[in-house]
């Protein structure tokens, strides 16, 4: 099978999506399958394009036996409704066109969270008559009101009839909850073709350290420090300064440090608070590569999992619970209960509290410190669980998925 995938972020960008993408993809490709990827030139999320690459109009790499188109768009950070629009516009008009040349395709996968990608994945599968599979990893434009980007308005409106034309005209949707599929049912879209496919951990990648990384923790002053991370994207719906809050509270512990790892729309507003603060018990570290990430994980004694107490972010999962799991750290759940909250707490993998409760954190944060009782079982509880969300499994599930699309899609002559 011959799996051509859009995707908007890919290696070396080491955001969920493109992680996801590339793990799951060069397990299709040891499977026997062909695989083309087709995206952008590397700049997430600073909006500025990484070292050794350039944006051209086309040009190809081989990536673990992967094929990668990567197209120009217009570059820009990640803030900014109306630059990001142009941004996700470009991408969907230039990988289109890139799409029409890559030669027998079998099927057309699209991935969120904006579906300007999905447009162009619909486009190629119609125009090249092969099955078009929408891989779900947001239910957008809700998210966007729903981190207070834009209000209702008629312009969410249109977005939101696009969204259903999309998720109807798709051959197969696979969704990375339990509760996006659930979601799209109430909304009329026929729930037999929507697989669920979630999000997980490369094993081979994500292990348990028995020692904080000498360099990083040297670096940045944190031996012989309780570390609380929050490692990955800083964007609006995180909330992070409601953990500057609760940072503040505890200040007068010397012996716990609360780290920021990663880059994002709210790092320089988070820079700025924290400066403004005077906040000497916060570490900030700049986005590191992918080959470095389980190196900055063995900094944490405990990672921070937070966004907004939004209703939409009841039905998300942070891909960071499993790659907590994936390196035994146990996790302070900080957001909406839900499906995520509840894959933490059968694991009993980490302590849930309300979100945008700053208080509550930084108890949470201390009890963790003070009880290392508790602390080993919820490490132990977090390892066990990653046994569940493997990369190996749901690659094969998202390939099953594949399979399915090109069996039931009506036969026609590839244009």
């Amino acid at each position: 099978m011959h799996i051509v995938f859009l995707t908007d972020n890919f290696p070396p960008e080491g955001n969920a999506p493109a992680t996801r993408t590339i793990e799951h993809a060069s397990r299709w490709v040891e499977s026997g399958h062909q695989v083309t990827v087709i995206t952008g030139v590397p700049n997430f999320p600073e909006g500025k394009v990484f070292e050794g690459f350039k944006n051209r109009w086309y040009q190809t790499e081989d990536v673990l036996g992967i094929k990668v188109i990567r197209v120009k768009t217009y570059i820009t950070a990640n803030e900014g409704f109306a630059k990001r629009i142009l941004d996700y516009l470009s991408f969907m008009v230039s990988g289109f066109f890139a799409g029409l040349f890559v030669k027998k395709p079998d099927v057309v996968v699209a991935t969120s969270p904006q579906f300007f990608t999905a447009v162009a994945g619909w486009a190629l599968a119609g125009l090249r008559r092969k099955p078009f599979v929408f891989e779900l990893r947001d239910i957008w434009p809700a998210s966007i009101t729903a981190v207070g980007a834009m209000r209702k308005s008629k312009v969410i409106s249109a977005l939101e009839k696009l969204e259903l034309f999309l998720y109807r005209r798709a051959t197969r949707i696979v969704s990375v909850t339990q509760s996006f599929k659930d979601e799209l049912i109430q909304r009329g879209v026929n729930g037999e073709k929507i697989d669920i496919v979630l999000n997980g951990v490369d094993l081979t990648k994500y292990a348990k350290q028995t020692h904080k990384d000498e360099d990083f923790a040297d670096n940045y002053e944190l031996n012989g420090k309780f570390v609380a991370g929050y490692v990955g994207t800083h964007g609006m719906a995180h909330g992070l300064e409601h953990i500057v809050h609760a940072a503040s509270l505890i200040q007068d512990q010397d012996d716990i440090r609360v780290v920021f790892a990663g880059g994002g729309a709210a790092r320089e507003k988070l820079e700025k608070q924290v400066d403004q603060m005077g906040l000497k018990n916060i570490v900030l570290i700049p986005r590191v590569s992918k080959e470095d990430i389980s190196r900055l994980w063995s900094l944490c004694d405990v990672s921070l999992v937070n966004l907004r107490n939004a209703e939409l972010f009841k039905t998300v999962i942070p891909s960071k619970i499993f790659e907590s799991m994936g390196m035994g750290i146990p996790m302070i759940v900080s957001m909406p209960h839900g499906e995520a909250t509840e894959i933490v707490s059968k694991a009993e993998a980490g302590l849930i509290i309300n979100p945008e409760t700053p208080d509550e954190l930084a108890q949470a944060i201390i009890k963790l410190r003070d009880d290392k009782k508790l602390l080993s079982g919820l490490s132990t509880g977090a390892l066990s669980a990653a046994q569940e969300f493997s990369r190996e499994k749901f690659a094969a599930d998202a390939l099953d998925s594949f399979a399915l699309a090109v069996q039931t899609y009506p036969k026609g002559k590839d244009k």
